[in-house]
């Protein structure tokens, strides 16, 4: 273990830099001493308002600042240039999710940070809720009768016009590379997945019933997925509801058990309410007329920062240790393959195979 601390950057000063800002401060083991934003001003103003020492609008200007590390948090079709680049100056990078809005750009990422032999890290926070964990916890041990044989992944999210039209990249395939599935329900496929193990084949499909007259991003999900251990899942998803009922996945096992994790509201911890491994069971009931069912952009990503900050560390400790980070690059595109897979499969009309494996060997 080194005692020299790490020097680190956040590239990108919106809403989500808050979280990574106060993450980062509150680790002995790092220095956060530069950020940087396309807009010079709002560059200033955030490291004026969390104490960072160097405000930059040039990216090439932080890169070249004597960093070991950055952390991303600019709009999803930017987030390939900014990994090459930090690679290329021999930076480590964590950047939120989704790793990119194309699998060519993922896999140029991947393999750029693996020949620079950084470490290169995606931002799924949602992993390091203690429901998720035991969820995972549970598969190992073999408590749902080896790989599951069933799941259902359910985002029902509630949006509205001045969520949409706050940022202007918001709902657009150019800036935001997608809708509900891209910047909402990635989180949960992602869990899904890390559940389930390697999906082959997707079938779906998406549309826009509710937010047509602001956005061209879909609002409304509706697919299938087939595992590789030929366990089936179904996604349905939708920032159409008013109010917002949360996420859930459940979990079935080829012995009957089920197990699942439910958010509500949005941002709040998830917590185990079904559960019915033997010896085990509990059920809980969590929706409430007595909660607050749409709470603001800004009480999400408070409730998400202790997350933020368990992955946070995760990455420093990977770099400190020389590891793979909790989640890698392509772990994050594995999820983005299922995500760009329901996109195919509904204009195409026809079942999508999937090619995980394209990037064996690469962290």
């Amino acid at each position: 273990m080194t005692t020299t601390r790490l020097k680190i950057g956040i590239v990108g000063c919106g809403k989500i830099a808050i979280n990574h800002a106060k993450a980062l401060h509150a680790m002995p083991e790092v220095e956060l001493v530069a950020c940087s934003d396309t807009d010079q001003d709002r560059a200033e103003s955030f490291a004026a308002a969390h104490g960072i020492a160097h405000a930059y609008g040039d990216l090439e200007a932080l890169l070249g600042s004597g960093l070991d590390a950055v952390t991303i948090c600019t709009p999803h079709p930017t987030h390939e240039a900014i990994v090459l680049a930090a690679a290329e100056h021999g930076l480590h990078v964590l950047c939120e999710k989704p790793i990119a809005i194309t699998l060519d750009e993922a896999d140029r990422m991947v393999e750029a940070t693996a020949a620079a032999e950084v470490k290169f890290g995606v931002l799924f926070q949602r992993r390091f809720w203690p429901a998720a964990q035991r969820i995972r916890a549970a598969i190992d041990a073999g408590a749902l009768g080896g790989a599951p044989v069933v799941a259902t992944c359910t985002v029902r999210l509630g949006r509205d016009r001045d969520y949409y039209t706050s940022d202007p990249w918001r709902g657009r395939w150019d800036t935001d590379g997608g809708g509900v599935l891209m910047t909402q329900a990635i989180h949960y496929i992602d869990l899904l997945q890390w559940f389930m193990g390697d999906a082959v084949e997707v079938s779906g499909h998406i549309d826009t019933l509710v937010h047509g007259d602001y956005i061209e991003v879909e609002d409304t999900v509706a697919a299938t997925v087939k595992f590789s251990s030929g366990g089936l899942a179904t996604i349905t998803a939708g920032t159409t509801f008013t109010p917002g009922l949360g996420t859930q996945i459940v979990v079935g096992g080829r012995n009957g058990r089920t197990v699942s994790l439910t958010e509500f509201p949005e941002g709040m911890p998830a917590v185990n309410d079904i559960w019915t491994v033997e010896g085990e069971e509990e059920y809980l009931q969590m929706h409430s007329t007595d909660i607050e069912s749409d709470p603001p952009l800004s009480q999400i990503h408070v409730g998400l920062a202790p997350f933020h900050q368990m992955q946070i560390e995760d990455f420093v400790h990977a770099i400190v240790e020389d590891r793979a980070p909790a989640v890698s690059g392509r772990d994050a595109r594995r999820a983005l393959e299922i995500v760009l897979a329901i996109y195919e499969s509904s204009r195409t009309g026809q079942p999508v195979a999937l090619t995980s494996g394209a990037l064996a060997g690469l962290q």
